[in-house]
């Protein structure tokens, strides 16, 4: 994710414009965020539960989400990856995923700065609702095209006797947010008020 942040950085500081940056990381964001499928698999569901302290289904969630987004939509509709809602996503994502292998990495060697703690549990305030309506703008953007291309449709009549319209999948997606958003929100807020709570109240026994 430092790759990202820099190719970012570099694209940005060459063009002099944040327009259409995403093209300079297309490939990095591509593998490591697909890459995030093994790191679900094998850390959190299968071999190491308990080494990273975070939700099951809140995780499964946000990396499905984000390779749905990479894949399905932008890489897969070619016309939003100009978007500025694509640069949105991929900027909140960046910096959350560099100071989440932070955290990680410093409670596994156990000296955890409190400023990464604090970021950890405080920065998604602002990062978690720019993700989100990064990725809702960039599905909406994809709708048109999606619409006119007949793209993952399925018509009637099929030997499978099966019909698919990824427009309305695309749209059922997006109500999807609506339940899931806020109590994923109001999970992470709980959480911050619980660990910083903890620490202050530590601080002030030594």
């Amino acid at each position: 994710w430092l790759v990202i942040a820099v190719g970012l950085v570099r694209a940005y500081l060459a063009k002099g414009s944040y327009h259409s940056l995403y093209y300079s990381i297309e490939k990095p964001l591509k593998f490591f965020q697909t890459g995030a499928l093994l790191e679900e698999y094998l850390l959190i569901a299968k071999y190491l539960p308990g080494i990273v302290p975070s939700s099951v289904v809140l995780t499964a969630f946000q990396v499905m989400s984000r390779v749905f987004l990479t894949w399905a939509v932008t890489h897969s509709v070619k016309e939003v990856q100009s978007e500025d809602s694509v640069l949105l996503f991929v900027v909140a994502w960046t910096i959350t995923e560099i100071i989440r292998y932070s955290f990680y990495t410093f409670s596994l060697l156990n000296h955890l700065p409190y400023l990464i703690k604090w970021a950890r549990y405080t920065l998604f305030i602002v990062l978690y609702p720019m993700g989100v309506s990064g990725e809702l703008l960039t599905i909406y953007a994809a709708l048109p095209f999606v619409r006119q291309s007949g793209l993952y449709s399925i018509s009637l009549p099929n030997k499978y006797n099966f019909s698919f319209d990824y427009y309305t999948f695309l749209i059922l997606v997006m109500i999807s947010y609506i339940p899931i958003f806020p109590q994923l929100y109001f999970h992470m807020l709980h959480q911050r008020r619980k660990v910083l709570s903890h620490t202050e109240e530590h601080k002030k026994s030594e």
